[in-house]
């Protein structure tokens, strides 16, 4: 399991939250449990088995609903 933390543009409000967990939750290989958007810092966290899907994957699943993602980092 890899751990990511991805910056995102800046989010209006809680809305936006739950549309972005939603979708990152529902990805093949993405450890629902760890799946966390954080409003203040503009952040999602998250683990994912790299085997299943990429940081790529997890970042277009973002942009497809709506969501500019700035970067990521993968432990």
């Amino acid at each position: 399991m890899k751990s990511a933390t991805i910056q995102l543009e800046a989010l209006a409000c809680p809305s936006c939250m739950q549309k972005i967990e939603g979708a990152v939750k529902a990805l093949e290989g993405v450890d629902k449990d760890t799946v966390k958007v954080l409003f203040n810092s503009s952040k999602a966290k998250l683990d994912f088995d790299e085997d299943k899907i990429s940081i790529d994957d997890i970042e277009n699943a973002i942009t497809k609903v709506g969501y500019e993602v700035q970067k990521s980092k993968v432990k």
